[in-house]
């Protein structure tokens, strides 16, 4: 062999490690990507109890209750409700009606206990995966993320 076709080989088999490395990571990591799931995606995968995922969705109003650090809320898309549990203090942001997302383990396709809850930083911010959700579901307000003639959030 040629110091040319030694070369040539020595590269195209690096690509080809390179290439079967990268779909190995992807194959391992195609349930990972995903920032989170909304409640309809819970119900419609087949996720076994004790899964970890993070859940988003907006806090359906009138359905918080709080008793010392223990809270329960629910979590809906519109189409689909997930019960949500928590122990510890929900953030100072955190209110009925707007946007949340929790990290935790699912209990079943209608029940979520949560070990971090994180809420939105400002009264028009919203994840765009929330967003997107809450689109597809028919549930986006129009006024979401627009701001008033002066310059300021409304």
């Amino acid at each position: 062999m040629t110091r040319k076709q030694r070369r040539l080989v020595l590269i195209g088999s690096s690509l080809g490690v390179l290439a079967f490395a990268a779909f190995l990571i992807l194959f391992a990591l195609k349930d990972s990507i995903v920032f989170f799931n909304s409640p309809t995606d819970v119900v419609e995968k087949d996720l076994k109890p004790g899964t970890r995922i993070r859940l988003g969705g907006l806090v359906q109003s009138g359905t918080l209750t709080k008793q010392n650090l223990d809270a329960r809320f629910d979590v809906t898309d519109g189409k689909n409700v997930i019960r949500v549990s928590y122990h510890g203090i929900l953030p100072d942001l955190f209110r009925e009606g707007q946007g949340v997302v929790a990290e935790g383990v699912i209990k079943d396709k209608t029940t979520f206990t949560a070990d971090v809850v994180l809420a939105k930083h400002d009264e028009t911010y919203m994840p765009k995966e929330v967003a997107d959700a809450l689109k597809k579901q028919g549930h986006w307000k129009d006024d979401y993320g627009k701001t008033s003639a002066q310059g300021k959030k409304p």
